[in-house]
């Protein structure tokens, strides 16, 4: 793993980009859920940059820095957390689902749950094992978890595992949570540039269990 001397200074250099300013915007946009540094996307992925590119030479994931990041109290510190398990999820397993659950269910807003759910959806890929997490994560009191198996196949196009889709999907109709209708419009309107036939046939067999923001969204391509 990567020295603490490392660690210190990469976080140090998040610190000193610190812009008070946009950190009143940023935190204004995620309805004051969270503190902010008050760092754009791009100049943070520059600051994390060299520290992700060495961590792959590891070959496995610090679990111990991750959740470290995870504790600090300024958002960008979380993000950071996401974009290094993006990075390196080639070497993400199974194994690690129990952590990676941990960060769905903390500090939890769209913002890092969405930058997780293709993360998690790719371990191992095709994996049955991943497979039978998400339709478990799929009837979770923890909407979040739900939502991450919803959308864990966002982008799959033509590898969309369709009869998976549809049991996570039919595990969420009749639902009033607004991320859960949302996210559930997103993957078929993301499949729909796929195959418009079976999202349209999907909505015509679950259109009473589908709430007006799911069509609205699903049906924008077809």
């Amino acid at each position: 793993m990567l020295s603490r001397e490392l660690k210190d200074r990469t976080l140090a250099g998040f610190y000193e980009a610190r812009n008070p300013e946009q950190a009143v915007q940023m935190e204004a946009y995620m309805r004051h859920q969270f503190p902010f540094l008050g760092i754009q996307t791009s100049k943070r992925r520059q600051l994390s940059k060299d520290f992700i590119s060495l961590s792959k030479a590891d070959k496995a994931i610090d679990w111990e820095f991750v959740s470290e990041l995870w504790n600090l109290e300024e958002r960008e510190f979380q993000y950071f957390a996401t974009d290094y398990l993006r990075d390196l999820q080639q070497f993400l397993t199974v194994d690690d689902i129990p952590n990676l659950r941990q960060l769905v269910i903390s500090k939890s807003w769209w913002d890092t749950v969405d930058s997780l759910d293709r993360t998690i959806g790719n371990i191992n890929f095709p994996s049955s094992e991943i497979d039978q997490i998400m339709l478990d994560w799929s009837t979770d009191d923890n909407f979040w978890l739900r939502r991450i198996a919803i959308d864990h196949q966002l982008l799959r196009k033509d590898r969309m595992k369709t009869a998976l889709l549809e049991k996570i999907l039919v595990n969420n109709l009749d639902q009033s949570e607004f991320f859960i209708n949302k996210a559930m419009g997103w993957i078929l309107r993301d499949y729909s540039k796929t195959n418009p036939e079976w999202v349209e046939d999907f909505l015509n067999r679950n259109r009473n269990g589908l709430s007006n923001l799911t069509i609205r969204e699903a049906s924008k391509y077809i």
